[in-house]
């Protein structure tokens, strides 16, 4: 007899936001805002040497990225810029 998989009860994905600060490594850590801080400046970092950065940043803002660094903007930095109405990724700093 083949063994049929269970869907996950609703409580089970429900609660995943909660399990996951308990469980997930960001959960542990002691400081969660200065880690995403520094998840943030590593992958600014890696943005700062990319020689697509330019283009990265400007499919972000034409797409409204929601998530994660792009072109080395974050997602609150995107969202300040298109709410600034400043359309040229060029024009941006470049951190």
């Amino acid at each position: 007899m083949a063994h049929t998989p269970h869907a996950p009860h609703p409580t089970e994905v429900d609660d995943f936001p909660a399990r996951q600060q308990l469980h997930g490594a960001c959960g542990r850590t002691a400081d969660r805002a200065a880690w995403l801080e520094q998840r943030e400046t590593a992958a600014k970092a890696v943005c700062g040497h990319c020689t697509v950065r330019v283009e990265c940043r400007r499919y972000a803002l034409t797409t409204r990225e929601p998530y994660g660094v792009w072109g080395g903007l974050t997602e609150i930095e995107r969202h300040r810029l298109l709410a600034d109405g400043l359309r040229r990724p060029e024009s941006v700093h470049r951190g």
